[in-house]
């Protein structure tokens, strides 16, 4: 099973939103991506727009409806408890609702947060979320939650019927290459193990980049996903978006 690479377009969108304009262009870069060898696209929509905007998340689905397309994947990521706001937001469940992307990523993200640094508590969290999950399964959406490596949570998440898991992978991508890194590594195996033997199927992504991605999805069993985005756009600005998301395309291809 070849790892699929979603390529997090987050980051084209904050370098836009640093001036009043339309560069650089956030469906461009997708097109980019895609003809690249992307197999998906990942948003994060945040109640204070500080990246992609509801705008965006409608433009995206408007491209990736036309034929050339259709097998591309929509990942849709957020908070489902972030609301409408003021300044426009429609609320993280109406935006999924609108364009019912083909994958919704479940994250406990706090709107101070500068971004998501860790998975769900699912023990106090199951009967809020149940509705919500169900709600997305209804609408054929594949149900995602992100989660950090621990059995007991992971199987919370069985239960409360998600089709697959996000890891929450930063604290493996910060002591890369260092023994902590090491012990953090197979914490992520045993926990995929687990979550393979549960039923669930494994994506992963945050702070993955050429250094570090190949051996995460060589050694954590069946990760079907990979989200990266801020690797993957600051790697861009030496190597340009085209060349760099080939380069993770061929690790993915090489495993």
């Amino acid at each position: 099973m070849a790892t699929k690479l979603s390529v997090n377009l987050n980051k084209v969108a904050l370098i836009r939103n640093s001036r009043d304009t339309t560069i650089p262009s956030v469906v461009d870069a997708a097109v980019t991506a895609i003809e690249a060898g992307a197999q998906g696209i990942t948003v994060h929509p945040r109640p204070d727009m500080r990246h992609i905007r509801p705008s965006d998340v409608y433009d995206l689905a408007e491209l990736l409806a036309k034929p050339e397309y259709l097998d591309i994947e929509y990942n849709i990521e957020g908070n489902p408890y972030a609301g409408p706001e003021e300044n426009g937001f429609p609320g993280f469940m109406q935006l999924v609702e609108d364009v019912k992307p083909h994958q919704c990523t479940l994250v406990p993200d706090d709107p101070i947060q500068l971004t998501s640094d860790h998975g769900w508590n699912l023990t106090g969290e199951s009967n809020r979320l149940k509705p919500i999950v169900d709600k997305l399964k209804a609408d054929n959406a594949r149900v995602s939650c992100f989660m950090d490596p621990d059995d007991e949570q992971l199987t919370l998440a069985a239960h409360l019927g998600t089709d697959r898991i996000e890891f929450y992978t930063g604290p493996y991508a910060e002591h890369y290459g260092t023994q902590e890194g090491d012990d953090m590594l197979r914490s992520f195996i045993r926990a995929g193990s687990h979550a393979v033997g549960l039923g669930l199927g494994i994506n992963a992504g945050h702070d993955l980049n050429q250094d570090n991605l190949a051996r995460f999805c060589r050694e954590v069993p069946e990760v079907e996903e990979v989200s990266i985005g801020h690797a993957i756009i600051t790697d861009a600005l030496w190597l340009g978006l085209s060349e760099t998301v080939s380069r993770y395309r061929k690790i993915l291809d090489s495993l």
